[in-house]
This record gives structure tokens, sequence and C-alpha cells, in this order.
């Protein structure tokens, strides 16, 4: 069997991803495939850290805009986090893969509080690791707090599983001459203002040398794919 590229990552799914085809809420038909990918990447003894979005039942800073003050519309989208977590745990457990949430804001009854150690840890004995609540911090992205675990549990890679297929030099829906990108540095993403991730996600990637990689989760295989090495979507790291 061909070993992965990658021993240890960390993956990074939106929120209106587990929604599927639905605009709000989850699709668990949607997450299930999701779970049988994670589940075939432990098979192959990867460890598997994950950050959820929360875009599916609340976006802070969209939703919230204008309606509410910043700080608490973020804690909402914080709170939103944790509900996919939920989700996305028992339906692993469920494959009786193990699995430990942990959320940026303690909510002892039901997830434990973040702590480092205890993450690579259960990492190290081959469990999955969901981070729920961003970084626990209003104006923070759920792609910053990504990054933030990714360089905290020293993940080989980021992967960041969405509903585009890679890096274009315009927005493909709206330029029919947009260019998509194999390869690409973060200097070039931050340049040119790529909707990548947002630029402190990207500068903290950067600082780090952790390279991140964008492909579609609209074939959860894809997941598979890029940790074994295929060539799928954009790679974004240092010019060599």
């Amino acid at each position: 069997m061909t070993q992965p590229q990658y021993k240890r990552v960390l993956l990074k799914i939106s929120g209106e991803a587990l929604a599927g085809s639905l605009s709000r809420g989850l699709d668990f038909g949607v997450i299930g495939k999701v779970c049988d990918v994670i589940q075939e990447c432990c098979r192959r003894g990867v460890q598997m850290g994950i950050v959820v979005g929360g875009g599916n039942f609340w976006r802070g800073i969209k939703d919230g805009s204008g309606k509410m003050e910043r700080t608490r519309a973020d804690h909402m989208g914080m709170l939103a986090t944790s509900l996919n977590c939920l989700a996305l745990a028992d339906v692993l457990e469920q494959k009786g893969i193990e699995v430990r949430v942990q959320t940026a804001i303690e909510m002892r009854s039901i997830a434990e509080p973040y702590i480092r150690s205890k993450a690579i840890r259960h990492l190290e004995k081959g469990r999955v690791v969901i981070f729920g609540c961003g970084t626990g911090n209003p104006f923070f992205s759920t792609d910053t707090a990504a990054v933030l675990r990714a360089a905290e549990i020293d993940a080989d890679v980021i992967l960041l599983a969405k509903n585009i297929d890679g890096v274009y030099s315009a927005d493909p829906n709206k330029d029919p001459t947009a260019v998509k990108y194999d390869s690409i540095t973060y200097d070039d993403v931050l340049a040119q203002h790529l909707q990548v991730m947002d630029a402190t996600a990207t500068s903290l990637s950067m600082d780090n040398r952790i390279p991140v990689l964008l492909f579609a989760l609209k074939d959860p295989q894809n997941i598979l794919r890029v940790v074994m090495g295929e060539k799928i979507g954009t790679i974004v790291k240092e010019e060599k």
C-alpha cells in the first residue's frame, strides 16, 4: 500500500460544506461521506486534527453586521461551530472512530477545553481531534483558528476543503478568463488579494511555513487523494 504523503494534517471544513445542498443546517448524507474518508485516512496511519466552521448556522460578521455588536455576533459564531463539532464527532463515533472534541471556550459538560499537550497525545493515540469555537476570540476567523491549531500541533499541512476546486486569479464565477493555479506563494496570495483565506490566516501560515492545500469538498474522496500525494487543487507554500 502506498504510504501517505502527510503524517499529521489539519483539515479545515467549512460549515456550509456540511449543509450540502441545504442552505442551512446539517446534511448527514454529506457528513457520512466525509467521515468515511476520514476513517480511511486514519486507517492508513494519518493523524487527523479538524477545525469546522459554523456558517451553516451563523456567520458572525455577515449575519450580525449592523444588527448587533460585533463581539457578541462572533461569540454566537463560535457556538455555532460547536454544533458542527458534535455532529461530526457523533457520526465518526458511529463508525467506530475514537474522537475528542476540544473547544477554545470552555463547555466542560460536552467537550474538553483546548489543551495543546492533550490534543497531541490524542493524535498520537490515533484519535481524531475536532477543535471547536475558533480561537476563542472575536475578530478572528475559523481559517485563522485552523492555521493556529496546525502550528500548535505541528501539522505537516493544512487541508482547506471548500466549495471551490483551487485558487484562481479571479472569481471564476464572474470572470471566464480566470486562471487556476496549481501552486502559488503566500506572498502572491497576499499581494493579489486572492480569496484563499483571510490575510491574518495567510500571514500566520507563512510565518510558520505551513503549506496550505485548497481543494473542493464536493467529492469527499479528494481528502484522501490529497493526503496520499495526488495533485489536486492548489498548494500555497513558500517560494523555492
